[in-house]
């Protein structure tokens, strides 16, 4: 085995010293590709296994207020309500007295499906003219009203699915229901 000596001072170095003891001095390394690589963490296999298992759909929400459209992508929710503090959209409810602060919260879950839930607002939230419970989430289609307290009507916009592939049988049609 040869010796490993400082570039800079020539004291006597260990493989794995990063630095010189003797003067300070960096000392050279080997290239990275000698570097045996890193084992993989129990994360990087969750994130690559869940990669493969679901993607987030493009689909996006759309509820059209009279005040204004209010988009809701894939994979997130929204707050609708007159607390600025609270709801991106607030400014959409402002003039209405009736809509709570906190009234009701959109989701779009990963794979494109909607859903409002009544946040135990003061004057209710309605799909299609019927009183969601508070706390419980409403499932949502393509030409739903949504209704909060009795002053905004928004109507549901959601772009159709196109179904899975795998779900189809020979004759196009889908096999879930």
């Amino acid at each position: 085995m040869a010796t490993l000596t400082c570039p800079a001072c020539a004291a006597q170095v260990k493989p794995g010293d990063l630095i010189c003891f003797t003067c300070g001095a960096n000392l050279p390394r080997g290239s990275w590709e000698d570097d045996p690589p890193a084992p993989t963490t129990v994360m990087q296999e969750t994130l690559r296994r869940d990669e493969k298992a679901a993607a987030i759909s493009p689909t996006v929400l759309r509820l059209a207020f009279p005040t204004g459209n209010v988009e809701v992508p894939a994979g997130t929710s929204l707050l609708l309500g007159r607390d600025p503090a609270e709801s991106l959209v607030a400014a959409a409810f402002s003039g209405f007295e009736n809509v709570s602060r906190r009234h009701a919260t959109v989701t779009m879950d990963d794979a494109g499906h909607a859903t409002v839930r009544d946040e135990h607002s003061t004057n209710g939230t309605f799909v299609n003219g019927d009183r969601v419970l508070p706390g419980t989430a409403v499932r949502l289609a393509d030409g739903d009203q949504v209704r909060l307290a009795a002053d905004v009507t928004g109507e549901v916009l959601l772009p159709r699915q196109e179904p899975d592939p795998a779900t189809l049988s020979r004759e196009g049609r889908s096999d879930v229901t």
